[in-house]
C-alpha cells in the first residue's frame, strides 16, 4: 500500500490515527501519532478512510435539544449581614522581621436592595481631610480613600450620612464612626490570625421610618363654663435628651448604700427615662454612665438589647463624653 509523507494514517493494532512524517525505508515510516513520532512497519498501518466510512459512530449526527437549558444566574452571596457598612482594608508593607501596616483603604459597603445616597466626611482635629457624597447601587461597594495607619493614632471622625433613595418616608441616617488605637490593633491582629482582608463597622442595619409631628390638642372652653385652673391639670413629665447615671448626680448622699443598691437606682432611672422618651417619640438620647469598670455600661447595654423600641445604640469616643457615655436612637 502506498503512502505519502504528511498522509493520515491509522494504527491497526490500537485504531490510532495520525500521520506519516518520514520513510525510512521501503518497508518502514515514521510516523506521528498524538505529537509523539516513531518508526513502524507499512503492514502494520492503513488508510483511515474506509473506518470513517463504516464507523457508525461517525456517522450520526449529534442533534441539539429543541431548547437549551436556561442558565440560572447565580445569586450574589451577601458578605454581610443586611445594613450599610464602612469597611477597612489593612495594606502591607514588608519590614525587615515582618510585614507591617501601612495604610488602611476606607471603603463604603451597601448590603441593602435599594440605592442609597451618601455623604461622607473625615476630620483631623475638627478640620475635613477627605469629602465624598454620592449614590450607591443596592448591594454595591465604593472605594472612598485611603488613611496612613500612624495618623489613625489621631483617631480621625468618620462622619456619614445615609438617605433611602426609594422611599421619602424613611428618616436620614447619620452619625460619627471613631476607631481607638487599640481597638485598631485589635482588629489588626484578628486579620492576620484568620486570614481575612478587612473589618468592617455596620452603619444603619434598615432605615427607619420619620418621626410623624403629633398633633397639638385645641383646647376651646365651653361658652358659660368656668375654665379648669392650670395647677388642677393632669401634666406629663417632659422627657429628657441627656440623662446623667451618676449616682452623684442621683442623690445627695450614697452613704450607706451598698453597689447592689447603687446599680438599682441607676437602672431604675435608666427604665424611668426611657419609658418618657417612649412617651414623647423622641428620636435620640444619650446615657452618660462613666468608665469604671465598666459595670454600668454593660447593666445599661443588657437593658437596650431587650427593648423592641430601642433602634440602636453605640459607645464610641465623643469630644464632649469621650468613651462615658451611650447613644441611643429609637424607633416608633
Amino acid at each position: 500500500m502506498k503512502f505519502s509523507i504528511g498522509d493520515r494514517i491509522l494504527l491497526k493494532r490500537s485504531g490510532e490515527e495520525g500521520h506519516v512524517t518520514a520513510f525510512i525505508n521501503k518497508q518502514m515510516v515514521e510516523v506521528e501519532v498524538n505529537g509523539t513520532a516513531f518508526p513502524v512497519y507499512m503492514d502494520d498501518i492503513d488508510h483511515p478512510y474506509l473506518k470513517w466510512f463504516t464507523d457508525k459512530s461517525a456517522k450520526k449526527k449529534q442533534s441539539l435539544p429543541e431548547q437549551l437549558p436556561v442558565e440560572k444566574i447565580a445569586a450574589r452571596k451577601q458578605r454581610l449581614a443586611k445594613g450599610v457598612y464602612l469597611s477597612f482594608m489593612p495594606v502591607y508593607k514588608t519590614d525587615e522581621f515582618e510585614d507591617v501596616v501601612e495604610q488602611l483603604k476606607v471603603y463604603l459597603l451597601n448590603e441593602m436592595p435599594q440605592p442609597v445616597k451618601f455623604g461622607y466626611d473625615v476630620r483631623f482635629l475638627h478640620e475635613s481631610e477627605f469629602k465624598h457624597e454620592g449614590t450607591l447601587h443596592g448591594f454595591g461597594n465604593l472605594y472612598l480613600h485611603s488613611v496612613s495607619y500612624p495618623d489613625m493614632n489621631d483617631q480621625p471622625r468618620f462622619h456619614w450620612q445615609l438617605t433611602d433613595t426609594t422611599n421619602e418616608n424613611m428618616a436620614t441616617e447619620e452619625g460619627i464612626l471613631r476607631i481607638r488605637p487599640a481597638k485598631l490593633f485589635e482588629h489588626i491582629n484578628h486579620l492576620l490570625q484568620h486570614s481575612e482582608p478587612t473589618f468592617s463597622y455596620v452603619l444603619i442595619e434598615d432605615f427607619v421610618p420619620k418621626k410623624k409631628p403629633v398633633p397639638k390638642e385645641k383646647f376651646e372652653p365651653v361658652i358659660g363654663s368656668s375654665a379648669i385652673p392650670l395647677t388642677n391639670k393632669r401634666t406629663i413629665e417632659s422627657a429628657r435628651y441627656e440623662i446623667d447615671l451618676h449616682i452623684e448626680s442621683l442623690l445627695e448622699n450614697k452613704k450607706g448604700l451598698s453597689n447592689a443598691e447603687i446599680i438599682k437606682i441607676q437602672l431604675d432611672t435608666l427604665h424611668h427615662y426611657l419609658q418618657l422618651a417612649i412617651v414623647h417619640r423622641q428620636e435620640h438620647m444619650v446615657v452618660i454612665h462613666g468608665l469604671g469598670k465598666g459595670r454600668l455600661r454593660e447593666e445599661v447595654h443588657a437593658v437596650l438589647k431587650k427593648m423592641n423600641e430601642v433602634s440602636r445604640f453605640k459607645n464610641e469616643w465623643s469630644g464632649k463624653y469621650g468613651f462615658g457615655a451611650t447613644e441611643i436612637w429609637f424607633r416608633h
